[in-house]
Formats: C-alpha cells, sequence, structure tokens
C-alpha cells in the first residue's frame, strides 16, 4: 500500500490579551465548552489526561470531515462547515488542522491506515488461495459500504487535482497486492490456463474501483452489494481454473 507523507505541522492560537481590571477567582473548576458539564449530584468524574482528550477532539473532527468530503466533495466543504458539523469552534479545527488542505490529507491518510487491519481479518485461515482473494474482495466492498473514512478517502483521491497537497499514489498498492494473491490462485492450480496475475490484477482493480465510484454517483453506494455479486460472477468467476 502507499503510504502518504505526514500531514502539515499544527499551529496552535496565539496569547490572549489580559485585562488590566484583576477577575475574582472562581472556586469552580474550569470547563471545557466541548465537555458536557456533570449533573448535579454525579460523582466527580476522573480527570482525563491533556492528551487523550487532544486525540479524541482530533479524531471527531476528522470523522466529521470525513463526513462532509464523502457528501459534498472536496471543493464545496470549507473549515467552517467542519466546525458546525463537529459542534465546535472553527478556531479548535484550526487548532488541529491548520487548512483545509491538511484535512484532506490526514483523511486520506486514515484511509490507507484502516487496511492492513480489514486485509488482515479477511485473509485469514482459508485453504485455498482463490478463497482468500474473494474473501478480501467481499471485505473490501463491505468497507466501502460502511466506513465513511473508505467513502471519504476514495472520493479525495478522485478529487486530488483540486487539492493543494501532496498524496499517495493510489491503486499500484492494490495491484501489487492482488497480483500476489492472483500468482498464490495460480501456484496451487486454481487460476485458468493462461492467466497473467499482473494483468488479471489490473483488470480487477479497474473493475472494483470503478464500479464502487458508479455506485456512489448513483445510488450512493446502496446498490454496491448487487453490484460486487455482478463482478464476482463475471470476473472473479471467470479467473478460477
Amino acid at each position: 500500500m502507499a503510504t502518504p507523507r505526514s500531514e502539515a505541522g499544527q499551529r496552535g492560537p496565539g496569547p490572549r490579551q489580559r485585562s488590566s481590571e484583576p477577575r475574582p477567582r472562581s472556586t469552580e473548576p474550569r470547563q471545557r465548552d466541548t465537555e458536557p458539564r456533570p449533573r448535579s449530584g454525579d460523582p466527580k468524574p476522573r480527570s482525563e489526561p491533556k492528551q487523550e482528550r487532544a486525540r479524541r477532539t482530533k479524531v471527531h473532527i476528522l470523522q466529521s470531515a470525513a463526513e462532509l468530503f464523502a457528501e459534498r466533495g472536496y471543493a464545496t466543504v470549507t473549515l467552517q462547515d467542519v466546525a458546525e458539523r463537529a459542534e465546535m469552534t472553527k478556531g479548535a479545527v484550526y487548532f488541529h488542522y491548520t487548512n483545509k488542505e491538511a484535512l484532506a490529507v490526514a483523511v486520506v491518510q486514515e484511509h490507507y491506515a484502516r487496511w492492513p487491519e480489514i486485509l488482515k481479518g479477511a485473509e485469514g485461515d482459508h485453504e485455498q488461495p482463490f478463497d482468500t482473494l474473494v474473501a478480501v474482495l467481499d471485505a473490501v466492498t463491505r468497507a466501502f459500504a460502511r466506513d465513511i473514512v473508505v467513502q471519504a478517502g476514495a472520493r479525495l483521491q478522485i478529487e486530488r487535482a483540486l487539492i493543494d497537497a501532496e498524496l499517495p499514489e493510489p491503486y499500484v498498492g492494490w495491484e501489487d497486492y492482488l497480483s500476489r494473491l492472483i500468482a498464490e490462485a495460480r501456484d496451487a492450480g486454481q487460476l485458468r490456463d493462461g492467466v497473467e496475475p499482473r494483468a488479471a490484477a489490473r483488470v480487477l482493480v479497474s473493475a472494483f474501483f470503478g464500479m464502487q465510484h458508479i455506485s456512489d454517483v448513483l445510488s450512493r453506494r446502496r446498490d454496491l452489494t448487487e453490484r460486487h455479486e455482478e463482478l464476482r460472477t463475471v470476473l472473479l468467476e471467470g479467473l478460477r481454473g
């Protein structure tokens, strides 16, 4: 898989000016506007480490941005839109992501970061290599149908010409990965005679990503499972020896 470049550095807000008049010190603990206040009578919650709170906030912002990028594409989404979806201030978003480009890069990075675990679970302990190939494409289809970050990352890759930032090269890692699975099926005598693994992988990658994109455009991926069943019947079974 291609490895994205690390995202842009973070920049915090500038210092606040102090009032010339002293303020009375409050005996109440300060509350962040992004955290719920405890109800009267509730046990006092244990303080959350600052780093963990920042991590959760950053994940929440990224998830909100992914929803918007998947729904509307890159061009029309603004940091203000992301802030409103996340129910935070624009300054809070800006603290973690300096601009929209940084957010797009982070979403694509997370898109790629999810695949190793998904693919590891799909490969499992299948007795036949061809069954592994089928299981992998089934799992990838489920991810595209259900995971908003996967959906957003794919759309951002399609719209990469609009993004003034360097994104990982798409599709090449998938061709390498599927070539290996198909070669294992060939070595096990499960591939149709005359099929070259690299060529078959290129066809599968083109067909699969075209399938999910068309499904997104025409039905918001509601018919993705049906389209995948057609791909399995026509292409995968056509490769089986």
